[in-house]
């Protein structure tokens, strides 16, 4: 067997069976005697719901049962924190669940013989709402005088603070000799996945109550179940199918409780299929944040000091808020070594769709704020952003904010390099500008060029003093030889093409071809936990469990065991919450580092940006499959470009106006940069398998700042919100009001 497999792009396992349209996703289940659900939603961001007449719908034609929350038995479920209502109404046992939050919270589940019966019998459900003022500003929401959305949770909206002090940013600040003071606002996004909520449930062979629809935990998703059931986890099972998409949107509930409770109840398979508005108001999406921000630097360009304060709306529910904007305060000073810093970080429970899990998990939010400092410091010390970076950069052993140093090797110095020589950035003396003759297409042209630099990091794996953790089984029979492999994991294949990098793991491990290893995938019920699809996990926490299991069947192998079958639970390297004064703290196991530089054209005269040219260098320690790694470095910059460019994302008085992909607008092939390429720094991790880190969120987090800094050298303004739609650029230019 040649010894080859890991570095080399095989092909995705479930490739054939997507491109031909065989693969089953969510909505193509189907069993015998189903029944079809429809949710209603409250389409009101605050009100109490004071009675539900369910008279006429239960008499419409084919309407077998309809559900609200006093049919729940513990009536709240949420990944974090129990506090949102699985049916917002009267008749529950659990206090303030009589309440609607945002406009997506559900009031009933009606199930009929036909989906078309249960969406007209939807219409005939008579709630009587007794409305309540909207809270949709998290500034307002801080104020000890406002109205309190939670008072079971306490007597603030503040539902989450977070605190950084480190050295003495007052003393520093007076020694600086240069400091540059910001106010920016990221905006909300839409996970836009293809594949809406959908989902199946029906007891199985066994009597267990079977959930199939996408997600990114299958145990997590099961305790929830569970949980609003009243129920132990064991009589509960999660299955994956074919999974369209997920960016950190399913990691949050939306259709599986009321699936569930339908089917334990009618002992019948019962089926939903939420349709692209209901699912753009019904899960959460990127938090909104908002940014004060000073730092000061020494003339030779050394940061000394650095004061943020970032404001998250969390929206109605906890859902992963803390831990989000944990990861916020961690990056928001960037990957630069700074001696003393004071920062504060909320979250804010207000009225608006909740803020949830989303590709880069706060720190795209922290790192546009961090990076559009970085290069106005640059401007004003005159000095090139390249040079700039390269005198703070951190390294090995620099303490980070949080005080502790940063697990090495800490690459961001390769990074910054590999991104500089790949693009062809000419460091010092504005040699990086676009010529001033190039800078115009032409002598009648309004459209100018320019050019950006930005930098990342983030954590790889869960932090914050969560034991890390992942399980494998692998299972060898054969007669003399090995012919045939079993491998056992629940880790979810939400795109990404995990499922791929673990057959490729298991046969290196094994020393066998990819052809005989047979994977077993995302079935609670026969495998142990995974934990999630997140945090850039899976090659690293997966590839770990894997590559331990393997070696133990093997060792069983070789001592004559027939057939050799094994488990292994990675446990990853320990983390220590953060301190709730100093934010003190040992809060990632492992980062990785990324840099990139970028071209646009910017037209003055109709404010349209468009990026002809971007470069990412990223840190995956060893590419597993350089072909996958590739495609999430794209496809990361493809999303986090409509991220800064196109997608308004747009809420009024907590009702979302952008409920429909007609008026979200989505890049398309038309509109995504002219020219990505993707530079692989390979520099092993000592944890990672074979050396290899995360990278499914690296491209993502310094798209927005790196295209904000070629806007500016472009135009000469620089531009602290986004998206930069046309209206934005134009009104920066003073072309418009």
């Amino acid at each position: 067997m040649n010894n080859s497999i890991i570095g080399k792009s095989h092909p995705r396992v479930d490739a054939r069976e997507k491109v031909t349209g065989a693969a089953t996703y969510s909505g193509d289940l189907t069993r015998a005697d189903m029944l079809y659900m429809k949710i209603l939603m409250a389409e009101r961001p605050h009100a109490r719901v004071k009675n539900i007449n369910l008279s006429k719908a239960l008499a419409s034609a084919g309407v077998v049962a309809i559900f609200t929350a006093q049919d729940v038995p513990n009536n709240e479920y949420g990944l974090q924190i129990p506090d949102q209502p699985v049916f917002c109404g009267p008749g529950s046992a659990k206090p303030y669940t009589d309440i609607v939050r945002f406009v997506g919270d559900q009031i009933a589940a009606v199930v009929a013989e036909t989906e078309s019966q249960a969406h007209e019998a939807l219409k005939l459900i008579e709630v009587d709402y007794e409305d309540l003022p909207p809270l949709t500003d998290p500034i307002t929401a801080m104020r000890a005088d406002a109205l309190i959305l939670h008072p079971d949770r306490g007597d603030t909206n503040i539902c989450v603070h977070y605190k950084i002090r480190k050295g003495d940013v007052d003393e520093a600040f007076k020694k600086a000799d240069v400091i540059v003071e910001g106010e920016y606002k990221t905006p909300v996004q839409e996970h836009a996945y293809l594949q809406p909520e959908a989902g199946l449930s029906y007891i199985d062979e066994n009597g267990l109550i079977t959930v199939e629809s996408a997600g990114q935990w299958t145990h997590a998703d099961r305790a929830s179940i569970a949980h609003a059931l009243g129920l132990p986890d064991e009589k509960i099972r999660v299955i994956y199918p074919a999974i369209g998409g997920a960016f950190g949107g399913r990691e949050d509930l939306s259709v599986q409780i009321p699936l569930a409770l339908a089917a334990w109840k009618l002992q019948r398979p019962v089926k939903i299929i939420w349709s692209r508005r209901e699912s753009i108001i019904g899960h959460g999406k990127r938090h909104e944040v908002f940014i004060k921000s000073k730092w000061g630097a020494t003339k030779d360009g050394k940061i000394i000091a650095i004061e943020n304060e970032l404001i998250g709306d969390g929206g109605a529910y906890m859902y992963t808020s803390n831990k989000v904007l944990g990861n916020a305060t961690i990056t928001s000073t960037g990957a630069y070594f700074v001696p003393n810093v004071k920062t504060d970080v909320y979250g804010v429970y207000t009225n608006n769709i909740p803020g949830a899990a989303f590709r880069g998990f706060g720190a795209p939010q922290a790192l546009f704020m961090a990076e559009m400092q970085m290069n106005k410091l640059a401007e004003k010390l005159n000095l090139d952003p390249v040079e700039i970076r390269l005198i703070n950069a951190l390294r090995d052993g620099d303490t980070m904010g949080v005080g502790t140093p940063a697990p090495g090797p800490v690459t961001v110095v390769q990074c910054i390099e590999a991104a500089r020589d790949g693009f062809g950035w000419k460091v010092g003396n504005g040699k990086w500008k676009v010529e001033r003759g190039k800078k115009k297409k032409s002598d009648q042209s309004s459209v100018v060029r320019g050019r950006g630099f930005a930098t990342g990091f983030k954590n790889v794996g869960f932090s914050f003093g969560y034991q890390e953790n992942c399980w494998a089984k692998v299972e060898i029979y054969g007669n003399g030889k090995i012919e045939k492999v079993i491998l056992h994991h629940a880790g979810a294949e939400v795109g990404q093409g995990t499922h791929t990098v673990m057959i490729q793991m298991a046969a290196q491990t094994l020393n066998v071809s990819t052809n005989i290893i047979e994977l077993k995938v995302s079935d609670s019920a026969t495998q142990g936990n995974p934990g999630s699809a997140s945090a850039s996990r899976l090659t690293f926490m997966a590839g770990n469990s894997i590559k331990g299991a393997a070696e133990l069947a093997l060792q069983k192998w070789n001592s004559e065991e027939r057939p050799a079958i094994a488990e292994f639970k990675y446990l990853a390297p320990r983390t220590t919450p953060m301190d709730k004064e100093t934010g003190f703290s040992t809060p990632n196991f492992q980062y990785a580092y990324v840099a990139q530089a970028c071209e646009v054209e910017v037209d003055t005269e109709t404010g349209h940006v468009k990026v002809t040219r971007i470069l990412s260098a990223d840190d995956v320690g060893k590419a597993i499959n350089p072909n996958l790694i590739v495609g999430q470095i794209e496809g990361a910059i493809v999303q986090a470009h409509g991220y800064a460019v196109l997608e308004d994302f747009k809420m009024k008085n907590g009702k979302v106006l952008t409920d429909q992909f007609s008026n979200y607008l989505l890049p398309t092939i038309l509109d995504i940069p002219e020219k990505v390429e993707s530079v692989l720094v390979e520099i092993p991790d000592p944890n990672g398998p074979w050396g290899a880190r995360g990278v499914g969120e690296l491209p993502y987090l310094p798209v927005a700042p790196v295209i904000a800094a070629a806007i500016h050298d472009a135009t000469g303004v620089w531009i602290d919100e986004f998206p930069f739609t046309p209206e934005r650029v134009l009104r920066a230019l003073g072309k418009i009001k």
